[in-house]
């Protein structure tokens, strides 16, 4: 079987599995990698420096996979219709973001990439090398899916799709077969800067973003107190932040997932603050099990709660004196 055979197959049956979106781009070095470096260096990861490990690594797909030579990125839409953050107005919720409301997107992603990589040795090669990842090994994901043509970096840093719009998990597949690439889709992000003028804490400029100032990463990986001065702009966002998405003009409609596994869970969409702030840590492991969400912590989850509740008593009360 030639490479453009092999390369058809394989996308087909990477659709027929649940993907959405799937493109091949050669597992080389990446330009991107001196941006990273530099983003690094100026201190915008804040305190993810797990980051910072395994950069020669990250530098080069091939000591992951000394054999690689394709990389297979795949996507999947978690975008199931319902309303938007800046939708929701109701001084008792809270907001958790859209990609936590369903089962751990690592664990639903990575199954279908192991359904992949079985495909591929028992259909068409059994001795083909493989490896999987889903935002979890280093490798700069979001440059080779957008060179494999999965869609182009936006200038809110994330992967924006015609279709799709950016409501989608990546995965991809180290392999040692040599598969036909696809062509890297380019820039529609145009004048429009909407994603950037609606930051609650201008933690974006175009095409970078300083998680010192996100309010995903502060009310997700950050650990201990966060900062006064955020916590008036953080608003209802209990865990994430969807607006530089919900924003997007690329976004106003977007096709529907098919996973159900990505529909909300129950009490997750637009939470009420009161239920979320009675979880101890027994009631927060038993509810998030499985969940993105777990991440967060239960420590963590009572201080953006404890946040969102002055915030949401704030305006009410100023409105009504």
């Amino acid at each position: 079987m030639d490479k453009q055979s092999t390369t058809k197959l394989i996308k087909k049956k990477a659709q027929e599995i649940g993907f959405d979106l799937v493109g091949i781009t050669p597992a080389l070095p990446h330009k991107d990698l001196p941006f990273f470096d530099q983003w690094i260096q100026q201190g915008r990861d804040a305190s993810m420096t797990y980051l910072q490990r395994r950069r020669d690594d990250r530098a080069d797909p091939r000591r992951l996979l000394e054999n690689a030579k394709s990389i297979i990125c795949c996507g999947m839409n978690y975008y199931g219709g319902e309303p938007k953050s800046i939708e929701c107005d109701d001084p008792e919720r809270g907001w958790i973001s859209r990609y936590a409301w369903g089962d751990d997107y690592h664990d639903i992603v990575l199954a279908k990439l192991k359904e992949l990589e079985d495909f591929i040795r028992q259909e068409i090669d059994e001795t083909a090398e493989l490896k999987a990842y889903v935002d979890t090994g280093p490798i700069l994901e979001r440059s080779y899916a957008a060179s494999a043509g999965l869609g182009w970096i936006g200038k809110n840093t994330l992967l924006i799709n015609r279709q799709q719009g950016s409501y989608f998990f990546i995965g991809e597949i180290l392999c040692s077969l040599d598969l036909a690439p696809d062509t890297p889709e380019t820039d529609h992000c145009g004048h429009c800067q909407l994603c950037i003028d609606h930051c609650p804490t201008d933690a974006i400029a175009p095409y970078e973003l300083d998680s010192n100032r996100c309010i995903a990463y502060l009310t997700i990986e950050h650990r201990g107190d966060i900062a006064t001065e955020f916590h008036e702009a953080i608003g209802q966002h209990v865990v994430g932040c969807d607006i530089c998405q919900e924003v997007c003009p690329w976004n106003k409609a977007p096709a529907l997932s098919q996973e159900p596994r990505f529909k909300p869970r129950e009490g997750l969409l637009h939470p009420r603050l009161s239920e979320l702030a009675q979880l101890d840590e027994t009631a927060f492991r038993e509810k998030f099990r499985k969940s993105p969400i777990k991440r967060v912590k239960a420590a963590g989850l009572q201080r953006n709660t404890a946040i969102v509740q002055k915030n949401q008593q704030k305006p009410r009360n100023a409105g009504e004196s």
